[in-house]
Formats: C-alpha cells, sequence, structure tokens
C-alpha cells in the first residue's frame, strides 16, 4: 500500500478565506485528496488524526499568548510547515494594530476588555517560529497552493512565480496607470499571483501578494512624491493587507515621519 503523507490545516487570527480557496480549487483539490491523508483540516472535516503531520499548512497571524504558544506545538508536530496567505506570511491587516494603542482598540470594542487577552501586535508565523515555504496573498491563489501540495507530493520544487505584477500587465496587455495616468501602483513591487486585476480596471495594485524579491519600496515612492503623490497618500497604500512584510513596513515609517 502506497504510503500517504499526513497533511494538517491550522488556522490562528484571519477570516478563512485562505482555507475555502483551498476548498475552491473543487475537482484538483480530489486530486490532492488522493494523494494526502487529510489528517486535520477543520475548516472541512471533523475527521481529526493526532501528529505528527508531514506537512502543515498554517492560516492567520499570531495575536495571542496562547496562539504563540499553540504555534510552537504546531512546529513540533510538522516536518513540513507552510504558511498561507497575508495573515500568516506578514501578519495581514490585523497588523495595522501594530502602528497603535492596542489597549484604547480594547476600550472602545469590548465591554470588559480586563477579560481579553491579546498581544500588542500581530506577527508572520516565522517571527515566532521556522518556517520551511511561504505562500502570499489574500487570499492565496489556489492554483499555486495545489502545485504546492503536488511538488511535497513528487518530491520537487514547487513552480510559483517570483516576478512582479507588471509583467502580468505586459502580458494581458494592461496599459501601465502608472505612466498613463498618474495612479499609485504597488504593482512593479508586489509579486506576482493575482494576475494584475486591478490595473485591468484601472485602480493601482494594493500589494495583495506582498513585496517581490528585492522590491525597491522606496525608489518607488519617491518616484510617486516627486510626481505629486504625498507621502500621506502613499502610506495607506502601503499599510494594507501586507502592510508589515518588512520592505512595505520600512517604507510607511519613514514616510509616515
Amino acid at each position: 500500500m502506497t504510503y500517504r503523507p499526513k497533511l494538517a490545516v491550522f488556522k490562528f487570527a484571519s477570516c478563512d478565506g485562505c482555507q475555502l480557496s483551498l476548498l475552491d480549487a473543487e475537482d484538483r483539490l480530489l486530486d490532492v485528496a488522493g494523494a494526502v491523508d487529510i489528517a486535520y483540516f477543520l475548516e472541512a472535516t471533523s475527521r481529526v488524526v493526532p501528529g505528527p503531520y508531514d506537512v502543515a499548512l498554517v492560516e492567520g497571524s499570531i495575536t495571542t499568548p496562547h496562539d504563540a504558544e499553540r504555534i510552537r506545538e504546531v512546529r513540533r508536530q510538522s516536518k513540513f510547515l507552510m504558511t498561507i496567505g497575508a495573515c500568516a506570511t506578514a501578519g495581514g491587516i490585523q497588523a495595522l494594530r501594530n502602528w497603535a494603542d492596542t489597549s484604547e482598540y480594547l476600550k472602545v470594542v469590548y465591554a470588559r476588555p480586563e477579560y481579553i487577552r491579546t498581544l500588542a501586535t500581530s506577527t508572520a508565523i516565522a517571527d515566532h517560529v521556522p518556517v520551511d515555504f511561504e505562500l502570499r496573498g489574500c487570499p492565496i491563489n489556489h492554483h499555486q497552493l495545489v502545485e504546492v501540495i503536488a511538488a511535497l507530493v513528487a518530491g520537487r520544487r514547487p513552480r510559483t512565480p517570483g516576478h512582479s505584477v507588471c509583467l502580468d500587465c505586459k502580458r494581458r496587455g494592461t496599459v501601465c496607470i502608472a505612466v498613463a495616468k498618474g495612479t499609485p501602483c504597488l504593482g512593479p513591487v508586489t509579486q506576482s499571483g493575482c494576475g494584475a486585476i486591478c490595473p485591468a480596471y484601472d485602480r493601482g495594485c494594493y500589494g495583495c501578494y506582498g513585496p517581490v524579491g528585492q522590491a525597491n519600496v522606496t525608489s518607488l515612492a519617491d518616484h510617486y512624491v516627486n510626481a505629486g503623490t504625498s507621502p500621506q497618500q502613499l502610506v495607506p497604500l502601503l499599510r494594507n493587507f501586507n502592510g508589515y512584510a518588512p520592505e512595505f513596513r520600512k517604507e510607511s515609517e519613514r514616510l509616515a515621519r
């Protein structure tokens, strides 16, 4: 009997969108299910098989002391740990708290904030434990996720894009809105994954897939400022889904001074 790797999917602070992306894979998900033993995936099944696991997919960021402990246990139980989505790889949109006073948020939102146990920050999984592979996006591209799982099962290197969104615009024949309309766009410094949807509809890229390798965010920001965009307009653009990714965080803090 052929051994099937044990796959586990864990959720931390997130909206569940990346797990749903895997479920949306439909027919391709059936192929994955036939190649692995889905041992833990509460979004899809109540069946729970105890670890250790061959592959763990982790969605969500670390926002509580309990989750900081739980992710270390997940790491101990997993041979290969892959983070999926902007929350797990960069802290997510909830990382906006990292620039604010969390205690003030608690007072506004909760009637009894003294019962809430939370951290002052929302941080990526890699800030707490070693991570073997990161799959970015808000949400992730389910085709990429299926490709990575298939590559792990086959023992080969995953084929995921490493170029910027700009190349996808060129392939689609989309006119550069930064050049043609002066619209601030993070496409030149954002990793491909969405197919350059926003520029195709005359909207600037929001950086959903995080910084591309060797992203020169400072140069791009200076270009937009010199072209007439105020730093105050660029800070919210950078502090988005992947705002606490080091490259975006550093530049937004420079512009906010």
